[in-house]
């Protein structure tokens, strides 16, 4: 295990100037990044000085939870700078997971200090053989977004019937598993989510947990629908995204002037409009996102149950979400005309990594159809929904 995980500034204006000179580095970084095909160790520590990657440790290990919605902003500001770098960064959300394993094994996860980095390729679910005290593990899995920074990494396998057709998750130290670069992509190309390999690697029974069982941990985050919020960390990205380019359509884009000798871009009545429709379109998605997110979120503060409706209604809005920012990203692409289609063109990385949230299965179109068969009182069409 690593030996700094207690890396975050102070709460309080300190943490908030780290955040800022993280914002500022990955503006001078983000193509480096881009570049090489994932984001780098150096950079993870300056978002755990930022307190990232203890926003969803338990108070109990010396964490300090964010609130949902104070955490999405986080990385919906990272998002507009670059998409595929909020991506990785959203997994400092995914420590909730953590709550269903033992206290002892998370004490232990946790010894090191509270600021820890997961990532994990869960798919496709793994055949493991059932040993004396674990399991024995074999296998390869797909799209480990950030695990080049990781601490820990997880893998998910086959469960019994008691886990209702969601992964049960090893977790292992990075230093355990084998990171196979196959991540050949014109999207999210910073993620870094190649594959992982193991070859009968023995994880504890105590290591292992189904993902979105209870949680061991009574704390208000520990009891926001955890599956719920990690398809809201990604739709995010897609937000963050859609408003990079819509920021830069306002600032650049309207001065420019057509080749042909055309007037100015932000004099045009369909630039106009289509800006402001775009606009629209993003601040009232945004709007729903977070006022659905502070909801639950004070029903769990308050420890009142929060139903399946209720979180099928999240999981709508992390959907729509998605859905429109990669429309906007879009509508931002036509707008700049042209010019935009070149490599170099600002826009390229937020139309390129902004398509592709809605893909994940947490955000994809079948989501829609699970979420109405919830709120009719129908039974999911998908598995892990709500």
């Amino acid at each position: 295990m690593r030996n700094n995980r207690n890396l975050a500034a102070p709460a309080g204006p300190a943490r908030e100037q780290a955040f800022q000179e993280a914002l500022d580095v990955l503006r001078e970084r983000r193509d480096e990044f881009t570049e090489q095909g994932f984001v780098p160790r150096d950079y993870i520590d300056l978002l755990k000085r930022a307190g990232i990657y203890r926003a969803s440790t338990p108070r109990m290990f010396g964490g300090e939870p964010m609130p949902p919605a104070e955490f999405l902003d986080r990385i919906e500001q990272i998002s507009a700078i670059d998409p595929a770098t909020g991506w990785v960064a959203s997994f400092g959300s995914a420590l909730v997971y953590f709550g269903s394993l033992p206290l002892d094994s998370q004490a232990e996860l946790y010894a090191d200090g509270p600021d820890v980095v997961f990532a994990g390729g869960q798919f496709p679910m793994q055949d493991a053989e059932e040993v004396a005290g674990g399991y024995r593990c074999t296998g390869i899995w797909q799209f480990a977004s950030g695990s080049m920074g990781a601490d820990l990494l997880g893998v998910g396998l086959k469960g019994g019937p008691e886990a209702e057709g969601r992964p049960r998750t090893a977790v292992l130290d990075a230093a355990e598993v084998a990171i196979v670069p196959n991540w050949n992509v014109s999207g999210m190309r910073a993620t870094g989510s190649n594959e992982l390999h193991l070859t009968n690697a023995f994880v504890p029974t105590e290591r292992t947990f189904i993902r979105g069982s209870a949680s061991n941990v009574d704390e208000p985050l520990n009891r926001y629908p955890m599956v719920a919020y990690a398809a809201q960390v990604l739709a995010v990205v897609s937000l963050g995204a859609a408003r990079g380019a819509l920021d830069h359509i306002h600032a650049v884009g309207s001065r420019s002037a057509s080749v042909t000798g055309g007037r100015k871009r932000g004099t045009q009545a369909t630039f106009q409009i289509g800006l402001a429709r775009a606009e629209a379109d993003l601040r009232s998605a945004r709007a729903w996102f977070y006022e659905a997110s502070r909801e639950v979120y004070a029903l769990a503060e308050a420890g009142i149950e929060i139903s399946d409706e209720t979180t099928a209604l999240l999981r709508l809005a992390a959907t729509n979400a998605a859905h429109v920012g990669r429309r906007v990203a879009l509508a931002a692409f036509d707008l700049a005309g042209t010019g935009a289609i070149y490599t170099s063109h600002p826009l390229q990385r937020y139309l390129q990594d902004g398509l592709v949230p809605p893909q994940h299965a947490m955000l994809a179109s079948a989501t829609y159809e699970a979420a109405g068969a919830v709120l009719l009182g129908e039974q999911a069409t998908i598995p892990s929904f709500p």
